[in-house]
């Protein structure tokens, strides 16, 4: 069922109803922009991955400033995202099932979308949907850059799957897939830096391989918010995937540089809005945001603002509150935002953004992409 939306524009931000879905404007705006103009100084694309905002009012935002277009990570959120009107999509992802696969070449009536394997199989599966819509189909080469995930084995192996990609009817090579997702939340940057060097190397490796077998690789796509500037340092990618620089949760905000302090350039932009529900006592708060207001697999949500607030555990529906000063006691009905420890995860749980600027309520979007698991 659709959330009623908890503001209207206009409305001041303590009117908000709670728990709600808030992103500061200007914060968001100034994340968008210092972005595109790290990536535009290092002579690489973006591709930001939309898993993160679900929304294309927000991926039109990103192309307005120079992104080429989005990622995505099912079938089900390209499809809200061509829809919308974006013309150009990575599934940055292996699709299995043919009912999947006759979804994605549909949508390729609608925008250029293309898709990863990391086996001959899945290209077999891709070719026979390709070839059942009338369409061709670009697909790219997934390889294992170190996460241990998703993805074939760099160099030969990895050629090999292009090289049958590239003579397949009704496919068409479109490069390689490099996301090392192990390497993004390492807080020290001589890890991060150690394991973007190792992708760099895997990425290398492959261009190699595919050169041996005669075959351009016109795209290699990869890094996150936690790795891209060591990536766009290292050469090997044409195209950055981040997604959460955009709204920078509590995670992200750990990583650390080398003098140990925090590295991201990024302003936190994205908040759940909360409401001091209960204050029993001296030293002790309880807000209407638990575990389903905000994600907490990455850790638990910070106070924004409040250092003598700490959100120290939580149930279903409540937050509690360890409050280090009687000065500082919160009061019943007061509004506290809090800085989720991973946003893609917390985005899914709503189905309005409520955009603030100064102190009210400037627009609505709705998170169109919301539960697009399929």
């Amino acid at each position: 069922m659709l959330q009623t939306p908890p503001a209207v524009p206009g409305m001041r931000e303590d009117e908000i109803d709670t728990p709600a879905l808030v992103i500061d404007l200007d914060a968001f705006e100034y994340n968008l922009d210092h972005m595109t103009a790290l990536v535009s100084a290092a002579g690489v694309k973006l591709r930001p991955h939309a898993k993160t905002h679900k929304s294309p009012v927000i991926a039109k935002m990103q192309m307005a400033r120079g992104a080429v277009g989005s990622c995505v990570q099912k079938v089900a959120e390209a499809e809200v995202l061509a829809w919308g009107g974006i013309p150009d999509i990575l599934v940055s992802n292996e699709i299995v099932g043919a009912t999947k696969l006759a979804r994605l070449c549909a949508l390729s009536a609608v925008a250029k979308v293309a898709v990863c394997v990391d086996d001959a199989a899945q290209i077999a599966w891709i070719e026979q949907a390709a070839a059942a819509s009338g369409r061709r189909m670009t697909v790219l080469v997934e390889i294992d850059v170190g996460g241990a995930r998703c993805g074939i084995e760099p160099g030969p192996a990895a050629a090999a799957l292009a090289k049958t990609i590239a003579t397949s009817k009704h496919l068409i090579f479109g490069g390689l897939q490099a996301y090392q997702g192990s390497a993004q939340h390492r807080r020290t940057v001589t890890e991060r830096q150690a394991l973007s060097t190792a992708a760099a190397d895997a990425v290398h490796r492959t261009l190699d391989a595919l050169h041996a077998h005669g075959l351009a690789c016109p795209l290699v796509g990869g890094a996150g918010t936690g790795t891209f500037e060591l990536e766009m340092a290292a050469r090997a990618l044409t195209e950055i995937q981040a997604g959460s620089y955009l709204f920078m949760d509590a995670d992200y905000a750990r990583n650390l540089d080398a003098a140990g302090q925090p590295v991201s350039t990024f302003r936190h932009a994205l908040f759940v809005l909360s409401t001091v529900m209960s204050a029993p006592q001296s030293g002790r708060a309880v807000l209407d945001a638990g575990a389903k207001a905000v994600s907490m697999d990455s850790g638990l949500p910070t106070v924004w603002g409040k250092p003598d607030l700490e959100y120290v555990n939580f149930s279903d529906e409540h937050g509690k509150l360890d409050v280090a000063s009687e000065s500082t006691m919160p009061v019943l009905g007061e509004k506290l935002r809090l800085v989720p420890g991973h946003c893609d995860p917390t985005v899914d749980l709503y189905d309005w953004y409520v955009g603030v600027r100064d102190g009210r309520v400037e627009c609505l979007w709705p998170v169109a992409a919301r539960g697009a698991t399929a």
